[in-house]
């Protein structure tokens, strides 16, 4: 097998065949396979669904000294704020539960800086001529169109193995206009990058010019390891105190791969002052989050001990599935010289980088013959991705016998539309 780089013009015109005479076939299977986000799988969903029975007392809704079906305790059952401040570190002072969605408490706290201005800041960014916001990348969609949405200007921040570019980050947040950060430091999305301890204690140190700069620290997958053992992550929350700079971080995490999606708790953590003044702005929106879905999560998760128990018969399902794609990878393309990837021990997704100019062809390509993929450009700033070359797969929906063929499939687009490049030239 030979890089493609290094066929003349003839072979590659026979491999170009030979790969669309395979492609034709496995369309006509008429095949619809989904790698398009981080779903969980529905045998993931199956070994957590005890969930949803463990609660079958009325008794059992006395905790506390309340009762959590009523109305009140708008920042969360203390026994579910407990919890979480045993997940992350940090204390449950520090702690504000929300529902179903870390996403929406993200979008709360844009929104309340939009609107009355942070802790920390002089006004309203509404009343601001320009707010821009830095967005390391590949990165999470969701979160720049969080920022997008009310008119924020991206900047975007190469990733490195150990974090966001900070020599970049550095240099930027000289401006008052920057007024903060999206980060995913645990298995970040869609890289499976973890911070390293220095990029972390430099995103704490820095000196900013925006007083209300503010780092959106999403620890989505802070115990999402799915090959070796669990990988522990020091708490920001005391890393910025220690830094001076106690309310720059806004931390975020949920059950959504933990539990079950749809109808999982999440939690926001920060200072104890930025907790309060969040607070006070959120309880004019709601009297508080389902107290009941938080104490069914305390009860059937307990503690992170026995969480971590949970996430390994997670890692049960997923292992195969990551080996998976990466064994197609390794065994139908790096042979031939086509493209880069991480080898991620933790998180939801694999971050391939095709040959550059060649991503959205591939994806074309793979909608036609059925496997349906997350956008090309999604993982940069307003969906351009500069170089058209980086696609995010998703592997842990499908079973794995459907994931090998969409991942044979996938494969076979990657050549295509390397082969078409080359011959264009």
């Amino acid at each position: 097998m030979e890089r493609y780089s290094n066929l003349c013009a003839e072979a590659r015109q026979t491999e170009l065949k030979q790969v669309r005479d395979l492609l034709e076939d496995w369309k006509a299977r008429g095949l619809k396979l989904n790698m398009a986000r981080g779903k969980p799988g529905a045998a993931q969903l199956d070994l957590v669904s005890d969930i949803l029975t463990i609660l079958h007392d009325p008794k059992q809704c006395m905790v506390d000294g309340m009762d959590a079906r009523n109305y009140g305790e708008l920042s969360g059952l203390p026994c579910a704020r407990k919890y979480w401040a045993d997940m992350l570190g940090c204390q449950p002072e520090e702690t504000f539960v929300g529902g179903s969605a870390s996403l929406t408490l993200m979008y709360d706290t844009i929104s309340k800086a939009y609107t009355h201005g942070l802790l920390h800041s002089p006004q309203p960014w509404c009343k601001l001529e320009r707010v821009k916001f830095l967005c390391p990348c590949p990165g999470y969609d969701r979160h720049f169109k969080i920022t997008e949405s009310f008119g924020a200007e991206l900047i975007a921040i190469p990733m490195t193995p150990t974090g966001p570019d900070m020599d970049m980050v550095e240099e930027l947040v000289k401006d008052p206009a920057v007024k903060g950060i999206w980060c995913v430091p645990k298995y970040s999305n869609p890289d499976g990058i973890i911070y390293s301890d220095e990029t972390i204690t430099r995103m704490a140190s820095m000196k900013t010019a925006a007083p209300d700069f503010t780092v959106m620290w999403d620890n989505a997958y802070c115990v999402h390891e799915f090959d070796g053992p669990f990988q522990d992550f020091q708490d920001i929350l005391t890393i910025a105190r220690e830094c001076g700079n106690p309310d720059r971080f806004f931390e975020y995490a949920s059950t959504s791969k933990i539990t079950l999606p749809g109808a999982g708790i999440s939690v926001m953590a920060s200072s104890v002052d930025n907790i309060q003044y969040m607070q006070k702005l959120l309880g004019v929106q709601l009297i508080s989050y389902d107290k009941v879905n938080q104490l069914r999560h305390v009860l059937f998760l307990k503690d992170r001990a026995h969480t971590l128990e949970v996430m390994q018969r997670h890692a049960a399902v997923l292992g195969p599935k990551f080996r998976k794609v990466l064994e197609l990878l390794d065994r139908e393309l790096a042979p031939r010289g086509l493209g880069t990837w991480q080898k991620p021990k933790g998180g939801y997704f694999v971050s391939y980088f095709a040959p550059e100019g060649t991503a959205k062809r591939t994806l074309e390509l793979a909608k036609e013959a059925g496997v349906v993929m997350t956008a090309a450009g999604a993982t940069y700033p307003y969906g351009k991705d500069p170089r058209d070359s980086n696609i995010r797969i998703a592997p842990s929906l499908p079973p794995v016998e459907e994931l090998e063929q969409a991942m044979e499939i996938f494969c076979l687009c990657v050549r295509q539309a390397a082969l078409e490049k080359l011959l264009a030239q």
